[in-house]
């Protein structure tokens, strides 16, 4: 997938210059950034400026300016402290009431994956399997039913690890998004893959039936980035699909959580 933005840095102050706004991802950025700030001031960059009028829509030169933050990129398998760590800075986040940010639009994330595993069900092998297998499960959420605000791309690179907190970036994906969706999210990111996230979940109140079939369907959405034809495909060493898709399986033959309310659709 081609970026969306470059960054520059001036001293404290770090400017962001879009290349790509399909999604509104500046005002997104800018929006989060300010309601997030007044809540929890320490906890993800200060909005400095920006480059369209308020109640404008950003049509060239699209920037927004804002402060450094300290730390390092989290990456490789997380450690008990920094687990402890990422498990503050999102029970902070998700403390914040979403207000009026735009939707992430969950509707359009099932209709995606279902599209993209259409494609790859006639893959032989277990590729095919995985696709065939959650179509006909039919792991469904598009509603949102634990509102928080949703960071939408949790990256490990986005959390900064100063030694004792984590600090959040990089919110143009942002939006008014689902506790159990946005947890599930994190877990299923490939960048949080060498690290063991059992019982993480546990640390927040949510829904283990609904959080599992989060699980499966982010499983399920990056099988449709690295599988055959997927954008992601070629960047991936040989046998990174393969292994997804028995992710996938093995998270739709594991079955729900066993949680909270069964507030969220079974059979995945």
């Amino acid at each position: 997938m081609s970026p969306t933005h470059a960054v520059s840095v001036d001293g404290q102050v770090l400017r962001k210059q879009y290349v790509d706004w399909t999604r509104n991802e500046p005002v997104r950025e800018w929006t989060a950034l300010h309601l997030v700030s007044r809540h929890a001031p320490d906890l993800v960059p200060a909005p400095l400026g920006k480059t369209w009028a308020d109640g404008g829509v950003p049509t060239s030169g699209v920037a927004v300016s804002m402060t450094v933050v300290p730390g390092a990129a989290l990456s490789g398998s997380l450690t008990e402290p920094q687990l402890d760590a990422l498990a503050d800075a999102l029970r902070t986040l998700w403390s914040i009431p979403p207000g009026s940010l735009a939707p992430i639009d969950l509707p359009a994330l099932d209709e995606r994956v279902r599209t993209g595993l259409t494609t790859l069900r006639d893959v032989p092998g277990v590729i095919g399997s995985a696709a065939r297998t959650w179509l006909e499960t039919g792991c469904e959420l598009v509603d949102v039913q634990d509102p928080v605000i949703g960071h939408g791309d949790p990256n490990l690179e986005n959390y900064l690890w100063d030694g004792e907190r984590v600090r959040i970036v990089d919110f143009e994906d942002a939006g008014r998004g689902d506790l159990a969706v946005e947890l599930a999210n994190l877990v299923e990111h490939l960048s949080g893959r060498r690290t063991d996230w059992t019982g993480f979940a546990d640390r927040f109140a949510v829904d283990l039936d609904r959080f599992h079939t989060a699980r499966c369907l982010w499983a399920a959405f990056w099988l449709t980035l690295v599988g055959p034809g997927g954008p992601s495909a070629a960047r991936n060493p040989p046998g990174t699909a393969e292994a997804q898709a028995g992710r996938v399986l093995a998270l739709l033959r594991r079955g729900g959580g066993g949680g909270r309310g069964g507030r969220g659709r079974r059979g995945c």
